[in-house]
Protein backbone atom coordinates (compact mmCIF):
# COMPACT_ATOMS: atom_id res chain seq x y z
CA UNK A 1 0.00 0.00 0.00
CA UNK A 2 1.40 3.58 -0.96
CA UNK A 3 0.89 6.06 1.73
CA UNK A 4 -1.53 9.02 0.44
CA UNK A 5 0.28 11.63 -1.50
CA UNK A 6 3.35 9.94 -1.55
CA UNK A 7 5.07 9.17 -5.00
CA UNK A 8 6.73 5.32 -5.49
CA UNK A 9 10.08 7.26 -5.73
CA UNK A 10 9.66 8.86 -2.32
CA UNK A 11 10.14 6.35 0.61
CA UNK A 12 8.07 6.96 4.00
CA UNK A 13 10.52 6.70 6.00
CA UNK A 14 14.43 5.93 5.90
CA UNK A 15 16.39 4.07 8.53
CA UNK A 16 20.13 5.48 8.78
CA UNK A 17 21.56 2.52 10.95
CA UNK A 18 20.67 -1.43 10.85
CA UNK A 19 21.38 -2.02 14.23
CA UNK A 20 19.05 -2.98 17.30
CA UNK A 21 17.75 0.98 17.00
CA UNK A 22 17.67 1.29 13.57
CA UNK A 23 15.95 -2.75 12.70
CA UNK A 24 13.57 -1.77 15.66
CA UNK A 25 11.97 1.62 14.18
CA UNK A 26 11.90 -0.18 11.03
CA UNK A 27 10.02 -3.20 12.26
CA UNK A 28 7.63 -0.63 13.64
CA UNK A 29 7.21 1.22 10.14
CA UNK A 30 6.82 -2.13 8.20
CA UNK A 31 4.03 -3.26 10.49
CA UNK A 32 2.28 0.30 10.19
CA UNK A 33 2.45 -0.17 6.18
CA UNK A 34 5.10 2.18 5.75
CA UNK A 35 7.39 2.11 2.69
CA UNK A 36 10.59 1.92 4.53
CA UNK A 37 14.09 1.60 3.39
CA UNK A 38 17.18 1.05 6.04
CA UNK A 39 20.27 1.91 5.01
CA UNK A 40 23.07 0.47 7.14
CA UNK A 41 27.16 0.26 6.98
CA UNK A 42 27.48 -2.53 8.04
CA UNK A 43 29.81 -2.21 11.61
CA UNK A 44 27.19 -1.87 14.65
CA UNK A 45 29.26 -1.06 17.45
CA UNK A 46 28.29 -4.31 19.78
CA UNK A 47 30.23 -6.31 16.73
CA UNK A 48 33.12 -6.72 18.53
CA UNK A 49 31.43 -8.46 21.82
CA UNK A 50 30.90 -12.43 20.96
CA UNK A 51 27.55 -12.38 23.76
CA UNK A 52 25.16 -9.89 24.36
CA UNK A 53 23.96 -9.45 27.84
CA UNK A 54 21.35 -7.83 30.32
CA UNK A 55 18.99 -8.62 27.38
CA UNK A 56 15.40 -10.18 28.11
CA UNK A 57 14.75 -12.99 26.17
CA UNK A 58 18.09 -12.92 24.36
CA UNK A 59 20.48 -13.42 27.38
CA UNK A 60 23.89 -14.22 25.43
CA UNK A 61 22.87 -14.11 22.23
CA UNK A 62 25.32 -13.10 19.41
CA UNK A 63 24.62 -9.49 18.67
CA UNK A 64 25.30 -10.24 14.91
CA UNK A 65 22.28 -13.12 15.34
CA UNK A 66 20.15 -10.53 17.58
CA UNK A 67 20.72 -8.40 13.71
CA UNK A 68 20.01 -11.33 11.10
CA UNK A 69 16.73 -11.97 13.12
CA UNK A 70 15.88 -8.45 12.93
CA UNK A 71 16.56 -7.96 9.46
CA UNK A 72 14.88 -10.81 8.48
CA UNK A 73 11.50 -9.91 10.67
CA UNK A 74 11.41 -6.42 8.98
CA UNK A 75 11.55 -7.65 5.60
CA UNK A 76 8.77 -9.61 5.98
CA UNK A 77 6.72 -6.60 6.54
CA UNK A 78 8.43 -5.02 3.04
CA UNK A 79 10.98 -3.27 4.47
CA UNK A 80 13.78 -2.56 2.25
CA UNK A 81 17.70 -2.92 2.80
CA UNK A 82 20.75 -1.19 1.47
CA UNK A 83 24.22 -1.70 2.06
CA UNK A 84 25.66 1.77 2.37
CA UNK A 85 26.68 4.65 4.15
CA UNK A 86 25.08 7.82 4.28
CA UNK A 87 27.36 11.09 2.67
CA UNK A 88 25.21 13.35 3.16
CA UNK A 89 21.26 14.33 4.41
CA UNK A 90 19.43 17.55 2.11
CA UNK A 91 16.26 19.22 2.23
CA UNK A 92 14.08 19.76 -0.65
CA UNK A 93 11.08 21.45 0.66
CA UNK A 94 9.05 19.28 2.62
CA UNK A 95 11.40 15.96 1.68
CA UNK A 96 14.72 15.06 2.41
CA UNK A 97 17.46 13.97 0.43
CA UNK A 98 19.47 10.75 1.47
CA UNK A 99 23.13 10.92 -0.59
CA UNK A 100 24.65 7.60 -0.27
CA UNK A 101 28.39 7.07 -0.54
CA UNK A 102 27.98 5.15 -3.74
CA UNK A 103 26.77 8.48 -5.13
CA UNK A 104 23.05 7.40 -5.33
CA UNK A 105 20.18 9.61 -3.70
CA UNK A 106 16.82 8.69 -2.33
CA UNK A 107 13.89 11.32 -1.22
CA UNK A 108 12.38 10.55 1.74
CA UNK A 109 9.70 12.34 3.72
CA UNK A 110 11.28 10.93 7.57
CA UNK A 111 14.27 9.66 8.27
CA UNK A 112 15.60 8.24 11.72
CA UNK A 113 19.34 8.16 12.58
CA UNK A 114 20.06 5.18 14.27
CA UNK A 115 23.97 5.10 13.04
CA UNK A 116 25.52 4.49 16.64
CA UNK A 117 28.48 5.81 17.43
CA UNK A 118 33.08 4.37 17.47
CA UNK A 119 34.39 4.24 20.65
CA UNK A 120 37.98 6.42 20.24
CA UNK A 121 40.14 4.34 22.82
CA UNK A 122 43.28 5.56 24.58
CA UNK A 123 46.36 4.77 22.40
CA UNK A 124 47.66 2.27 25.04
CA UNK A 125 49.34 -1.15 23.21
CA UNK A 126 47.50 -3.82 23.24
CA UNK A 127 43.90 -2.26 24.48
CA UNK A 128 42.08 -1.43 21.29
CA UNK A 129 42.90 -4.78 20.38
CA UNK A 130 40.96 -6.67 23.10
CA UNK A 131 38.44 -4.96 22.64
CA UNK A 132 34.74 -6.47 23.59
CA UNK A 133 36.56 -9.46 24.63
CA UNK A 134 38.85 -8.77 27.87
CA UNK A 135 38.40 -4.80 27.64
CA UNK A 136 35.08 -4.01 28.03
CA UNK A 137 32.91 -1.01 28.96
CA UNK A 138 29.54 -2.15 30.25
CA UNK A 139 29.29 -3.93 33.77
CA UNK A 140 25.97 -4.35 32.44
CA UNK A 141 26.78 -6.04 30.00
CA UNK A 142 29.52 -8.08 30.92
CA UNK A 143 29.73 -7.76 34.50
CA UNK A 144 28.69 -10.96 35.56
CA UNK A 145 31.36 -12.89 32.90
CA UNK A 146 34.46 -11.24 35.09
CA UNK A 147 32.61 -11.58 38.90
CA UNK A 148 35.17 -12.42 41.04
CA UNK A 149 37.99 -11.51 39.45
CA UNK A 150 40.70 -8.99 39.79
CA UNK A 151 38.78 -5.70 37.14
CA UNK A 152 41.12 -3.01 36.40
CA UNK A 153 39.24 0.48 35.84
CA UNK A 154 41.17 2.28 33.42
CA UNK A 155 40.18 6.05 33.79
CA UNK A 156 39.57 8.26 30.32
CA UNK A 157 37.32 11.13 31.54
CA UNK A 158 35.69 11.99 34.55
CA UNK A 159 32.65 9.43 33.75
CA UNK A 160 35.06 6.59 34.75
CA UNK A 161 35.00 7.31 38.55
CA UNK A 162 31.66 6.44 38.62
CA UNK A 163 32.36 3.22 37.03
CA UNK A 164 35.13 2.24 39.24
CA UNK A 165 31.94 2.41 41.64
CA UNK A 166 29.79 0.38 39.66
CA UNK A 167 32.75 -2.45 38.73
CA UNK A 168 33.39 -2.53 42.32
CA UNK A 169 29.87 -4.02 42.93
CA UNK A 170 30.87 -7.17 40.71
CA UNK A 171 33.99 -7.98 42.42
CA UNK A 172 36.25 -6.77 45.41
CA UNK A 173 39.50 -6.79 43.43
CA UNK A 174 39.31 -3.23 41.95
CA UNK A 175 42.53 -1.51 40.80
CA UNK A 176 41.62 2.37 39.31
CA UNK A 177 44.61 3.70 36.87
CA UNK A 178 43.71 6.78 37.74
CA UNK A 179 46.31 8.99 35.27
CA UNK A 180 43.44 10.03 33.08
CA UNK A 181 41.82 11.88 35.76
CA UNK A 182 44.31 14.07 36.96
CA UNK A 183 44.64 14.83 40.76
CA UNK A 184 41.75 12.76 42.72
CA UNK A 185 39.43 15.00 44.98
CA UNK A 186 40.22 13.69 48.31
CA UNK A 187 37.11 13.01 49.52
CA UNK A 188 36.62 10.85 46.33
CA UNK A 189 40.03 9.17 47.01
CA UNK A 190 38.68 8.32 50.52
CA UNK A 191 35.70 7.08 49.37
CA UNK A 192 37.07 4.72 46.53
CA UNK A 193 39.53 3.38 49.46
CA UNK A 194 36.91 2.63 51.75
CA UNK A 195 35.27 -0.33 49.63
CA UNK A 196 38.70 -1.95 48.92
CA UNK A 197 39.44 0.04 45.62
CA UNK A 198 42.81 -0.13 44.65
CA UNK A 199 44.39 3.19 43.17
CA UNK A 200 47.49 3.42 40.69
CA UNK A 201 48.28 6.80 39.55
CA UNK A 202 51.22 6.14 37.20
CA UNK A 203 50.44 6.32 33.55
CA UNK A 204 48.91 2.91 32.05
CA UNK A 205 51.40 2.70 29.31
CA UNK A 206 50.57 -1.70 28.03
CA UNK A 207 48.59 -4.05 28.18
CA UNK A 208 49.75 -7.60 28.65
CA UNK A 209 48.44 -10.88 27.74
CA UNK A 210 48.06 -14.06 25.74
CA UNK A 211 45.71 -13.77 22.94
CA UNK A 212 42.74 -11.59 23.59
CA UNK A 213 43.12 -12.28 27.37
CA UNK A 214 44.49 -9.86 29.53
CA UNK A 215 47.52 -10.95 32.52
CA UNK A 216 48.54 -7.22 33.25
CA UNK A 217 48.50 -3.75 33.23
CA UNK A 218 52.07 -2.02 32.68
CA UNK A 219 52.70 1.71 34.18
CA UNK A 220 55.28 4.23 33.41
CA UNK A 221 57.22 3.64 36.35
CA UNK A 222 57.37 -0.04 34.76
CA UNK A 223 55.50 -1.79 37.36
CA UNK A 224 53.26 -4.84 36.11
CA UNK A 225 50.06 -4.62 37.74
CA UNK A 226 48.17 -8.24 37.87
CA UNK A 227 44.55 -8.16 36.06
CA UNK A 228 42.03 -10.45 34.36
CA UNK A 229 40.05 -7.97 32.38
CA UNK A 230 39.62 -4.05 32.06
CA UNK A 231 36.84 -1.79 31.82
CA UNK A 232 37.37 1.51 30.06
CA UNK A 233 35.58 4.37 28.64
CA UNK A 234 36.20 5.18 24.95
CA UNK A 235 35.63 9.18 23.72
CA UNK A 236 32.50 8.24 21.74
CA UNK A 237 32.18 9.76 18.33
CA UNK A 238 28.65 9.65 16.92
CA UNK A 239 27.99 9.15 13.68
CA UNK A 240 26.01 11.87 12.43
CA UNK A 241 28.05 14.08 10.08
CA UNK A 242 25.80 13.35 7.37
CA UNK A 243 23.63 15.99 9.10
CA UNK A 244 25.94 18.90 9.23
CA UNK A 245 24.44 21.39 6.61
CA UNK A 246 21.25 20.83 8.60
CA UNK A 247 22.09 22.62 11.96
CA UNK A 248 20.36 20.50 14.35
CA UNK A 249 20.21 21.33 17.56
CA UNK A 250 22.98 19.33 20.04
CA UNK A 251 23.88 19.15 23.55
CA UNK A 252 26.59 18.13 25.35
CA UNK A 253 26.47 14.37 26.96
CA UNK A 254 27.13 14.72 30.66
CA UNK A 255 30.94 13.52 32.54
CA UNK A 256 32.53 14.93 29.18
CA UNK A 257 31.77 12.84 27.18
CA UNK A 258 30.90 14.98 23.91
CA UNK A 259 28.29 16.75 22.17
CA UNK A 260 25.10 15.01 20.63
CA UNK A 261 21.75 15.49 18.38
CA UNK A 262 19.24 16.87 21.04
CA UNK A 263 16.26 14.61 20.98
CA UNK A 264 12.71 14.62 22.32
CA UNK A 265 11.18 11.34 24.39
CA UNK A 266 9.83 10.40 20.96
CA UNK A 267 13.41 10.60 19.41
CA UNK A 268 12.10 13.60 17.34
CA UNK A 269 15.22 16.21 16.84
CA UNK A 270 14.98 19.79 16.30
CA UNK A 271 14.08 19.06 12.44
CA UNK A 272 10.66 18.33 12.19
CA UNK A 273 11.36 15.11 10.41
CA UNK A 274 14.72 13.96 11.53
CA UNK A 275 14.54 11.05 14.65
CA UNK A 276 17.47 9.82 16.47
CA UNK A 277 17.68 7.05 18.36
CA UNK A 278 20.04 4.53 20.15
CA UNK A 279 23.97 5.36 21.28
CA UNK A 280 23.82 8.29 18.38
CA UNK A 281 21.67 9.95 20.79
CA UNK A 282 22.54 8.17 24.06
CA UNK A 283 26.30 6.46 24.26
CA UNK A 284 25.40 4.91 27.59
CA UNK A 285 22.34 2.84 25.90
CA UNK A 286 22.56 -0.51 26.29
CA UNK A 287 20.92 -3.23 23.46
CA UNK A 288 17.40 -3.24 25.63
CA UNK A 289 17.16 0.21 25.67
CA UNK A 290 17.96 1.20 21.94
CA UNK A 291 15.30 -1.65 20.88
CA UNK A 292 12.97 0.82 23.25
CA UNK A 293 14.16 4.06 21.32
CA UNK A 294 13.75 2.71 18.08
CA UNK A 295 10.41 1.27 18.33
CA UNK A 296 9.47 4.66 19.92
CA UNK A 297 11.08 6.43 17.09
CA UNK A 298 9.66 4.37 14.42
CA UNK A 299 6.05 5.24 16.02
CA UNK A 300 6.26 8.55 16.53
CA UNK A 301 7.45 9.15 12.71
CA UNK A 302 3.91 7.11 11.34
CA UNK A 303 2.47 8.93 13.68
CA UNK A 304 3.31 12.15 12.17
CA UNK A 305 3.06 11.11 8.43
CA UNK A 306 -0.70 9.90 9.59
CA UNK A 307 -1.75 13.22 10.61
CA UNK A 308 0.29 14.40 7.37
CA UNK A 309 -1.94 12.24 5.31
CA UNK A 310 -4.88 12.94 6.24
CA UNK A 311 -3.58 17.27 5.95
CA UNK A 312 -3.04 16.13 2.35
CA UNK A 313 -5.90 14.28 1.30
CA UNK A 314 -8.23 17.57 2.82
CA UNK A 315 -6.15 19.55 1.26
CA UNK A 316 -6.36 17.86 -2.11
CA UNK A 317 -10.20 17.22 -1.82
CA UNK A 318 -10.40 21.17 -1.37
CA UNK A 319 -8.12 22.39 -4.11
CA UNK A 320 -9.80 23.53 -7.37
CA UNK A 321 -8.33 21.22 -9.29
CA UNK A 322 -10.24 18.64 -7.88
CA UNK A 323 -14.18 20.02 -8.08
Amino acid sequence: MEALNSPSSCWDAIVIGGGAAGLSAALLLGRARRRTLVVDAGEPRNRFAAHMHGVLGNEGTPPLDLVRRGRAEAGAYGVAFREAAVAVVSEDGDRLTVVLDDGNAESTRAIVVASGISDDLAAIPGLAERWGTSVLHCPYCHGWEVRDRRLAVLASSPASLHQAKMVRQWSDQVVLFSAGLGALDAEEERLLRSRGVEIVSSPAVEVIGDGTAVSAIRTADGVEHSVDAVFTGGRPVPHDGFLGGLGLARVEFPSGLGSFLEADATGRTSHARIWAAGNVVNPMSTVPMAIGAGAMAGAAVNGVLVEEDFRLADEARLSPAAR
